[in-house]
């Protein structure tokens, strides 16, 4: 079920908030059982202007991750890779969500179709991580007994079939079409459920779960003009990061800190230039609008622009974290996303991509511009990573308890760590967004 909630705003507060809006909170670390109780997120509920983080458990404890890959990534859609990688029968991508391992592909009729990468007679593991073809004539063989299963999940034999090297002579042995009580019809692949949007995909773990449009909300709205689902990953980069995803993510959510840690993209990305901009929907949104020019120390030029782009679009930069764990960048002439798979409480590992339009490759200097983007990114998130690291080292201090969000910067973060308290309690709904499109987040200095 989802249910439409308000945005969080800074308004005059309640009476019962104007005494101490703090109230101690037990010595860390909490006793686990406190992770799922609505107490335990009572000071990151205040409005924006009151509120203070997540308790630092959410980032530092092993009980904490355990708990949250449950309640979190098996209870929604989570992006995990392309489309592009799934592009006809048989391609296939194998990837992790909440520790458990996926088959992505499509069936012959092009159809996508997910898979728990388990074999259905004694667990095997089917497809290797790096597997990119499902098999020979779109069958996926287990490596240990030879059971086989097609694109749709079906088992197709058990093993005696064409193909399956059976000794010559033997067959008899390996026929188990005598078998007591056995049907193959009921032991096909265990079904995931997947789906796109645009250049995205996505798995959800959930048995019978929401459509994905109502975890987006009005995204593919507000990209409309884009079409992103036309755009293709250009360069990949793998990290390893020493801190905790969300960490990652709340340090993606706001500006506050680019003239300290970004000296570069600060010259590119003005502070007078920041809005917030975000609807109904599981995400958090920020757009810079102009975007500039490059500086001698780079920035978003490289590639020609998508020449169909509305002019809102095409002179603005659009920056959307996909709860629960996926940055998505979106600029008139590239994209940029970041996936982030939490490996532990303090580790993540996270792929980079930047993807374009094949419009914005046609130019013949485009190669050149993509190898500029790429390093320029790959400067912009190597700052990033170093700073999330401290944050990770210092959250760790059981000194710290947690600190006060700084309002005019800090919405979305609010927005997404209450996103993380619902989970973990068991609220399902999806947080409404801005009446007006685009929220100022600084003040603007001609009005100084």
């Amino acid at each position: 079920m989802t249910i439409d909630v308000p945005a969080v705003r800074t308004e005059a507060l309640p009476a019962a908030l104007t005494g101490d809006p703090h109230p101690a909170l037990p010595a860390r670390p909490l006793d686990p059982a406190r992770f799922t109780e609505p107490g335990t997120y009572r000071r990151t509920r205040l409005p924006v202007d009151l509120a203070s983080t997540l308790i630092p458990d959410a980032y530092t404890s092993p009980e904490f991750f355990a708990l949250e890959r449950e309640k979190v990534f098996t209870t929604g859609w989570v992006a995990v890779g392309f489309a592009g990688d799934v592009d006809r029968p048989g391609r296939c991508v194998v990837v992790e969500v909440a520790g458990r391992s996926i088959i992505v592909t499509r069936n012959r009729l092009g159809e996508l179709r997910g898979f728990h990468n388990v074999c259905r007679h004694r667990a095997t593991k089917l497809l290797d991580a790096d597997a990119r073809e499902v098999g020979h004539r779109g069958r996926i063989r287990c490596p240990y007994h030879n059971w086989t299963y097609d694109t749709d999940g079906a088992c197709l034999g058990t093993p005696l079939f064409e193909g399956s090297d059976v000794p010559a002579g033997q067959e008899a042995i390996f026929d188990t079409s005598g078998a007591r009580g056995f049907d193959r019809a009921d032991h096909g692949l265990l079904p995931v459920s997947v789906d796109t949007w645009g250049f995205l995909l996505f798995v959800n773990l959930a048995r019978d779960p929401a459509p994905l449009a109502a975890q987006l909300g009005d995204l593919p709205q507000r990209f409309a003009g884009h079409r992103l689902e036309e755009w293709a990953p250009q360069r990949r980069s793998t990290y390893d990061v020493a801190a905790n995803y969300k960490l990652v993510g709340e340090n993606f959510m706001e500006y506050y800190h680019l003239p300290w840690v970004h000296p570069e993209l600060n010259q590119v990305s003005k502070f007078s230039d920041h809005y917030r901009w975000q609807g109904p929907g599981m995400y958090t949104g920020m757009c810079t609008t102009p975007v500039s020019r490059n500086t001698d120390a780079g920035g978003w030029d490289g590639l020609k622009a998508l020449s169909t782009l509305g002019s809102d679009d095409a002179d603005s930069g659009r920056f959307v974290w996909l709860f629960p764990n996926t940055a998505l960048v979106v600029l008139p002439n590239h994209a940029f996303v970041l996936l982030n798979r939490p490996v532990a409480a303090n580790r993540t590992v996270e792929t980079a991509v930047l993807l374009a339009h094949p419009e914005s490759l046609e130019d013949p200097g485009a190669e050149s511009g993509l190898e500029q983007l790429a390093a320029f990114w790959d400067l912009v998130n190597r700052q990033d990573l170093e700073i999330v690291e401290r944050v990770q080292e210092g959250i760790e201090n059981p000194a710290y308890e947690g600190g006060r969000m700084c309002f005019r910067f800090e919405e979305p973060l609010h927005r997404f760590q209450n996103m993380i308290a619902d989970k973990m309690v068991g609220i399902e709904r999806v947080p409404a967004g801005d009446e007006d499109t685009l929220v100022r987040m600084f003040p603007d200095p001609s009005c100084a």
